[in-house]
Protein backbone atom coordinates (compact mmCIF):
# COMPACT_ATOMS: atom_id res chain seq x y z
CA UNK A 1 0.00 0.00 0.00
CA UNK A 2 1.14 3.47 -1.36
CA UNK A 3 1.68 6.32 1.38
CA UNK A 4 -1.82 7.37 2.52
CA UNK A 5 -3.28 11.19 3.02
CA UNK A 6 -6.40 12.95 3.71
CA UNK A 7 -8.72 15.33 1.72
CA UNK A 8 -10.53 17.11 3.95
CA UNK A 9 -13.97 19.62 3.04
CA UNK A 10 -14.90 20.02 6.67
CA UNK A 11 -18.18 18.71 5.96
CA UNK A 12 -21.28 20.55 8.10
CA UNK A 13 -23.51 17.98 8.86
CA UNK A 14 -27.15 18.44 9.41
CA UNK A 15 -27.70 19.95 12.66
CA UNK A 16 -23.98 21.16 13.52
CA UNK A 17 -22.44 24.40 12.53
CA UNK A 18 -19.16 25.27 10.91
CA UNK A 19 -17.73 25.50 14.25
CA UNK A 20 -18.40 22.31 14.65
CA UNK A 21 -16.66 20.76 11.38
CA UNK A 22 -13.33 23.30 12.17
CA UNK A 23 -13.51 21.33 15.58
CA UNK A 24 -14.12 18.16 13.87
CA UNK A 25 -11.38 18.71 11.06
CA UNK A 26 -8.20 19.54 13.67
CA UNK A 27 -9.79 16.43 15.87
CA UNK A 28 -9.36 14.05 12.64
CA UNK A 29 -5.90 16.06 11.98
CA UNK A 30 -4.40 14.94 15.38
CA UNK A 31 -6.03 11.35 14.82
CA UNK A 32 -4.54 11.15 11.90
CA UNK A 33 -1.21 12.78 12.69
CA UNK A 34 -0.84 9.64 15.59
CA UNK A 35 -2.39 6.89 13.06
CA UNK A 36 0.73 7.76 10.15
CA UNK A 37 -1.08 9.70 7.41
CA UNK A 38 1.21 11.35 5.74
CA UNK A 39 -0.40 14.83 4.69
CA UNK A 40 -3.94 16.83 5.55
CA UNK A 41 -5.28 18.82 2.88
CA UNK A 42 -8.59 21.01 3.04
CA UNK A 43 -10.38 22.62 -0.22
CA UNK A 44 -11.33 25.48 -0.93
CA UNK A 45 -15.22 26.33 -1.91
CA UNK A 46 -17.51 28.92 -1.58
CA UNK A 47 -21.49 29.61 -1.07
CA UNK A 48 -21.90 25.80 -0.14
CA UNK A 49 -22.94 25.62 3.12
CA UNK A 50 -22.29 22.16 3.23
CA UNK A 51 -18.27 22.67 3.50
CA UNK A 52 -16.43 25.03 5.84
CA UNK A 53 -13.04 25.51 4.52
CA UNK A 54 -13.43 28.48 1.83
CA UNK A 55 -10.52 30.21 3.52
CA UNK A 56 -8.97 27.55 3.56
CA UNK A 57 -5.55 29.27 4.20
CA UNK A 58 -6.89 30.49 7.68
CA UNK A 59 -7.82 27.17 8.29
CA UNK A 60 -4.72 25.13 6.92
CA UNK A 61 -3.09 27.64 9.84
CA UNK A 62 -5.61 26.23 11.99
CA UNK A 63 -4.88 22.52 11.74
CA UNK A 64 -1.10 23.09 11.56
CA UNK A 65 -1.38 24.98 14.84
CA UNK A 66 -3.20 22.03 16.23
CA UNK A 67 -0.57 19.20 15.14
CA UNK A 68 3.36 18.37 15.31
CA UNK A 69 4.34 16.96 12.19
CA UNK A 70 1.89 16.17 9.28
CA UNK A 71 2.30 18.06 6.48
CA UNK A 72 -0.73 20.52 5.75
CA UNK A 73 -1.70 22.29 2.57
CA UNK A 74 -4.46 22.80 0.17
CA UNK A 75 -6.34 20.32 -1.89
CA UNK A 76 -6.60 23.11 -3.24
CA UNK A 77 -6.72 27.07 -3.52
CA UNK A 78 -8.43 27.95 -6.35
CA UNK A 79 -6.56 30.01 -8.52
CA UNK A 80 -8.55 32.02 -10.77
CA UNK A 81 -9.94 33.49 -7.47
CA UNK A 82 -7.06 34.86 -6.61
CA UNK A 83 -4.30 37.53 -6.98
CA UNK A 84 -0.87 34.49 -7.29
CA UNK A 85 1.11 37.66 -5.35
CA UNK A 86 -1.74 37.40 -2.34
CA UNK A 87 -1.42 33.32 -2.71
CA UNK A 88 2.30 33.51 -2.11
CA UNK A 89 2.17 36.03 1.02
CA UNK A 90 -0.45 33.67 2.62
CA UNK A 91 1.31 30.57 1.92
CA UNK A 92 4.60 32.11 2.69
CA UNK A 93 3.11 32.85 6.36
CA UNK A 94 2.14 29.44 6.58
CA UNK A 95 5.55 28.27 5.43
CA UNK A 96 7.24 30.81 7.98
CA UNK A 97 5.05 29.25 10.56
CA UNK A 98 5.28 25.75 10.23
CA UNK A 99 8.62 25.24 7.86
CA UNK A 100 8.36 22.43 6.07
CA UNK A 101 4.79 21.09 6.97
CA UNK A 102 3.32 23.08 4.08
CA UNK A 103 1.54 22.21 0.75
CA UNK A 104 -0.24 24.37 -1.86
CA UNK A 105 -2.42 22.73 -4.43
CA UNK A 106 -3.56 24.32 -7.07
CA UNK A 107 -6.54 23.75 -9.07
CA UNK A 108 -8.09 25.70 -12.27
CA UNK A 109 -12.07 25.48 -11.74
CA UNK A 110 -13.39 28.37 -9.08
CA UNK A 111 -15.00 26.17 -6.97
CA UNK A 112 -18.63 27.74 -6.81
CA UNK A 113 -20.93 28.97 -8.99
CA UNK A 114 -20.88 32.24 -11.46
CA UNK A 115 -22.99 34.40 -9.50
CA UNK A 116 -20.59 34.02 -6.65
CA UNK A 117 -17.23 34.35 -8.69
CA UNK A 118 -18.58 38.13 -9.35
CA UNK A 119 -19.29 38.16 -5.72
CA UNK A 120 -15.39 37.11 -4.94
CA UNK A 121 -14.49 40.15 -7.64
CA UNK A 122 -12.93 37.87 -10.31
CA UNK A 123 -13.51 36.95 -13.92
CA UNK A 124 -14.97 33.80 -15.00
CA UNK A 125 -12.29 34.15 -17.48
CA UNK A 126 -9.80 33.51 -14.78
CA UNK A 127 -9.26 29.67 -15.86
CA UNK A 128 -7.99 31.08 -19.15
CA UNK A 129 -4.46 32.53 -17.66
CA UNK A 130 -4.22 29.49 -15.32
CA UNK A 131 -0.45 28.44 -16.51
CA UNK A 132 0.69 31.98 -16.39
CA UNK A 133 -0.54 32.47 -13.13
CA UNK A 134 1.09 29.54 -11.69
CA UNK A 135 4.10 30.34 -13.19
CA UNK A 136 4.13 33.77 -11.58
CA UNK A 137 3.39 32.18 -8.26
CA UNK A 138 6.32 30.16 -8.54
CA UNK A 139 8.55 33.04 -9.61
CA UNK A 140 7.39 34.23 -5.95
CA UNK A 141 9.02 31.77 -4.09
CA UNK A 142 12.16 31.69 -5.52
CA UNK A 143 15.40 33.51 -3.65
CA UNK A 144 14.87 37.44 -4.29
CA UNK A 145 16.82 39.21 -6.94
CA UNK A 146 18.62 41.82 -6.58
CA UNK A 147 16.48 45.45 -7.72
CA UNK A 148 13.12 42.71 -7.96
CA UNK A 149 10.51 45.62 -7.58
CA UNK A 150 7.91 43.16 -6.10
CA UNK A 151 8.09 40.43 -3.84
CA UNK A 152 6.68 37.92 -1.79
CA UNK A 153 7.06 39.23 2.18
CA UNK A 154 7.21 36.01 3.29
CA UNK A 155 7.35 34.14 0.69
CA UNK A 156 10.54 34.87 -1.16
CA UNK A 157 12.93 31.76 -1.23
CA UNK A 158 10.97 29.67 0.43
CA UNK A 159 10.04 26.93 -2.11
CA UNK A 160 6.67 25.79 -0.61
CA UNK A 161 5.57 22.74 -2.74
CA UNK A 162 3.35 23.25 -5.46
CA UNK A 163 1.11 20.60 -6.92
CA UNK A 164 -0.99 20.89 -10.05
CA UNK A 165 -4.91 20.00 -9.31
CA UNK A 166 -6.85 18.13 -12.05
CA UNK A 167 -9.76 16.13 -13.29
CA UNK A 168 -8.90 16.28 -17.17
CA UNK A 169 -5.96 15.99 -19.66
CA UNK A 170 -5.50 19.79 -19.22
CA UNK A 171 -4.01 19.64 -15.37
CA UNK A 172 -2.08 16.41 -16.25
CA UNK A 173 -0.41 18.36 -19.13
CA UNK A 174 0.59 21.09 -17.20
CA UNK A 175 1.63 19.05 -14.13
CA UNK A 176 4.31 17.18 -16.30
CA UNK A 177 5.43 20.37 -18.53
CA UNK A 178 6.51 22.22 -15.36
CA UNK A 179 7.70 19.10 -13.68
CA UNK A 180 5.17 19.47 -10.41
CA UNK A 181 3.48 16.58 -8.66
CA UNK A 182 -0.05 16.16 -9.54
CA UNK A 183 -2.91 14.91 -8.19
CA UNK A 184 -6.04 13.62 -9.93
CA UNK A 185 -9.72 14.57 -8.43
CA UNK A 186 -10.83 10.72 -9.04
CA UNK A 187 -12.76 10.63 -5.70
CA UNK A 188 -15.89 12.85 -7.69
CA UNK A 189 -14.40 12.59 -11.00
CA UNK A 190 -13.11 9.35 -11.98
CA UNK A 191 -14.02 9.44 -15.82
CA UNK A 192 -10.34 10.46 -17.26
CA UNK A 193 -8.16 8.98 -14.69
CA UNK A 194 -6.32 6.59 -16.66
CA UNK A 195 -5.87 9.02 -19.36
CA UNK A 196 -4.71 11.23 -17.59
CA UNK A 197 -2.13 9.59 -15.49
CA UNK A 198 -0.60 8.26 -18.41
CA UNK A 199 -0.61 11.67 -20.17
CA UNK A 200 1.17 13.06 -17.16
CA UNK A 201 4.07 10.06 -16.85
CA UNK A 202 4.59 10.45 -20.58
CA UNK A 203 5.20 14.33 -20.94
CA UNK A 204 6.94 14.79 -17.30
CA UNK A 205 9.84 16.71 -17.90
CA UNK A 206 12.20 16.79 -14.69
CA UNK A 207 12.54 20.26 -12.68
CA UNK A 208 14.19 21.66 -9.54
CA UNK A 209 11.39 20.65 -7.47
CA UNK A 210 10.43 17.39 -8.70
CA UNK A 211 12.83 14.69 -10.21
CA UNK A 212 10.57 12.39 -11.34
CA UNK A 213 6.98 12.13 -11.22
CA UNK A 214 4.98 11.78 -8.60
CA UNK A 215 0.77 11.31 -9.11
CA UNK A 216 -1.96 10.99 -6.12
CA UNK A 217 -5.09 9.82 -7.44
CA UNK A 218 -8.25 10.88 -4.76
CA UNK A 219 -10.57 7.43 -3.49
CA UNK A 220 -13.76 7.65 -0.90
CA UNK A 221 -13.15 5.08 1.58
CA UNK A 222 -15.76 4.37 3.78
CA UNK A 223 -14.38 1.24 6.35
CA UNK A 224 -16.59 -0.13 9.24
CA UNK A 225 -16.55 -3.71 10.71
CA UNK A 226 -18.88 -5.14 8.46
CA UNK A 227 -19.92 -4.64 4.98
CA UNK A 228 -23.28 -3.44 5.27
CA UNK A 229 -22.58 -0.81 8.29
CA UNK A 230 -20.03 0.40 5.66
CA UNK A 231 -22.46 0.50 3.19
CA UNK A 232 -24.78 2.47 5.30
CA UNK A 233 -22.62 5.12 6.07
CA UNK A 234 -21.74 5.20 2.73
CA UNK A 235 -25.38 6.27 1.80
CA UNK A 236 -24.69 10.07 3.43
CA UNK A 237 -22.10 10.59 0.07
CA UNK A 238 -24.84 9.23 -2.23
CA UNK A 239 -27.51 11.52 -0.87
CA UNK A 240 -25.02 14.25 -0.90
CA UNK A 241 -24.30 13.77 -4.76
CA UNK A 242 -27.94 13.13 -5.68
CA UNK A 243 -28.81 16.63 -4.22
CA UNK A 244 -25.77 18.24 -6.28
CA UNK A 245 -27.85 16.57 -8.94
CA UNK A 246 -31.39 17.79 -8.07
CA UNK A 247 -29.55 21.59 -7.39
CA UNK A 248 -30.03 21.20 -4.08
CA UNK A 249 -26.60 21.29 -2.29
CA UNK A 250 -26.84 20.94 1.52
CA UNK A 251 -25.59 20.06 4.36
CA UNK A 252 -24.23 16.45 5.08
CA UNK A 253 -26.89 13.96 5.82
CA UNK A 254 -27.15 11.29 8.01
CA UNK A 255 -26.99 7.56 6.70
CA UNK A 256 -29.91 5.50 5.47
CA UNK A 257 -31.15 1.94 5.87
CA UNK A 258 -31.88 1.93 2.20
CA UNK A 259 -30.40 4.52 -0.37
CA UNK A 260 -32.94 3.54 -3.34
CA UNK A 261 -35.60 4.95 -0.82
CA UNK A 262 -33.85 8.37 -1.86
CA UNK A 263 -32.98 8.12 -5.58
CA UNK A 264 -34.56 7.72 -8.95
CA UNK A 265 -33.12 4.82 -11.19
CA UNK A 266 -31.28 7.92 -13.21
CA UNK A 267 -30.17 10.25 -9.89
CA UNK A 268 -27.92 6.32 -9.08
CA UNK A 269 -26.77 6.13 -12.22
CA UNK A 270 -25.26 9.36 -12.11
CA UNK A 271 -24.26 9.42 -8.93
CA UNK A 272 -22.59 6.11 -8.60
CA UNK A 273 -21.08 7.06 -12.23
CA UNK A 274 -19.16 10.25 -9.96
CA UNK A 275 -18.22 7.69 -6.96
CA UNK A 276 -17.31 4.29 -9.08
CA UNK A 277 -13.85 5.29 -7.35
CA UNK A 278 -14.90 4.21 -3.97
CA UNK A 279 -13.90 1.64 -1.62
CA UNK A 280 -16.88 0.32 0.94
CA UNK A 281 -16.71 -2.39 3.71
CA UNK A 282 -14.50 -4.21 6.28
CA UNK A 283 -10.93 -3.79 6.66
CA UNK A 284 -10.62 -6.98 4.35
CA UNK A 285 -13.28 -5.52 1.49
CA UNK A 286 -11.20 -2.40 1.44
CA UNK A 287 -8.07 -3.60 1.43
CA UNK A 288 -8.65 -6.13 -1.82
CA UNK A 289 -10.26 -2.77 -3.25
CA UNK A 290 -7.53 0.32 -2.55
CA UNK A 291 -4.55 -3.00 -3.72
CA UNK A 292 -6.36 -3.97 -7.01
CA UNK A 293 -6.93 0.12 -7.63
CA UNK A 294 -3.04 0.36 -6.94
CA UNK A 295 -2.49 -2.24 -8.89
CA UNK A 296 -4.54 -1.00 -11.98
CA UNK A 297 -3.71 3.07 -11.43
CA UNK A 298 0.37 2.70 -10.44
CA UNK A 299 -0.44 6.06 -7.98
CA UNK A 300 2.55 6.43 -5.92
CA UNK A 301 -0.23 7.63 -2.92
CA UNK A 302 -4.32 7.76 -1.88
CA UNK A 303 -5.61 10.86 -0.94
CA UNK A 304 -8.86 9.55 1.03
CA UNK A 305 -11.65 11.28 1.41
CA UNK A 306 -14.78 9.99 3.72
CA UNK A 307 -17.91 11.91 3.72
CA UNK A 308 -19.29 10.11 6.75
CA UNK A 309 -22.05 11.64 9.11
CA UNK A 310 -20.93 11.13 12.28
CA UNK A 311 -17.84 12.03 13.86
CA UNK A 312 -17.06 8.93 15.87
CA UNK A 313 -17.62 6.78 12.37
CA UNK A 314 -15.41 8.82 10.53
CA UNK A 315 -12.44 8.50 12.84
CA UNK A 316 -13.00 5.17 12.73
CA UNK A 317 -13.13 4.45 9.40
CA UNK A 318 -9.65 6.24 8.71
CA UNK A 319 -8.62 4.69 11.78
CA UNK A 320 -9.47 0.93 9.95
CA UNK A 321 -7.75 2.39 7.06
CA UNK A 322 -4.54 2.99 8.76
CA UNK A 323 -4.01 -0.42 9.88
CA UNK A 324 -3.60 -1.16 6.17
CA UNK A 325 -0.30 1.30 5.98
Amino acid sequence: MPPLSILDLAFVPQGATPADALHNSLDLAQHAERWGYRRFWLAEHHNMVGIASAATSVVIGYIAGGTQTIRVGAGGIMLPNHAPMVIAEQFGTLESLYPGRIDLGLGRAPGTDQLTVRALRRSSTGADTFPQDVTELQAYFEPVLARQAVQAVPGGGLRVPIWILGSSLFGAQLAAALGLPYAFASHFAPGALIPALQTYREGFRPSEQLERSYAVAGVNVFAAETDAEARRLFTSAQQQFTNLFRGRPGKLQPPLNDIDTYWNPIEKEQASAMLSCSFVGSRETVRVGLTEFVERTGVDELIVVSAIYEHSARLRSYEILSELM
